[in-house]
């Protein structure tokens, strides 16, 4: 009696365990790469709020390979959103130096907004 046995049409490899055929899935190889905050707040949404989605990726293999893809773009974003509203409301290595608690303030609150247009454009969409 086989033990094994490999599907032609599926290519899944099932194993006898007891009386019956059970499939040995093995989960996707990981790519390495890292998920991030971002990519833990976009798992959290679709998890939360978008189940078909979730599942979908899932399922298919797809949600690490998404997950890290939506952290590096998100990231990527974020860094330029930064320095380009900071060059733009003149907060400086200069105001830095002179008033360390405004340039604590300017740059919280940049940062804060800049969180918020990541989140909205790519995270919770």
């Amino acid at each position: 009696m086989k033990k094994s046995f490999t599907d032609s049409k599926t290519g899944i490899r099932y194993e006898l365990k007891g009386d019956y055929y059970l499939p040995c899935l093995a989960p996707p190889e990981i790519d390495g790469r890292a998920i991030g905050i971002w990519g833990e707040r976009r798992r959290q949404y679709l998890r939360d709020h978008r189940k078909a989605l979730y599942y979908s990726l899932l399922t298919s293999g797809d949600l690490q390979k998404h997950l890290a893809d939506t952290n590096e773009a998100a990231d990527e974003m974020f860094c330029q959103l930064v320095e380009q509203l900071a060059k733009q409301e003149g907060v400086t290595e200069q105001l830095k130096v002179q008033d360390q608690l405004a340039w604590v303030g300017a740059m919280n609150n940049i940062r804060n907004r800049v969180t918020e247009i990541v989140n909205a454009e790519l995270i919770y969409i």
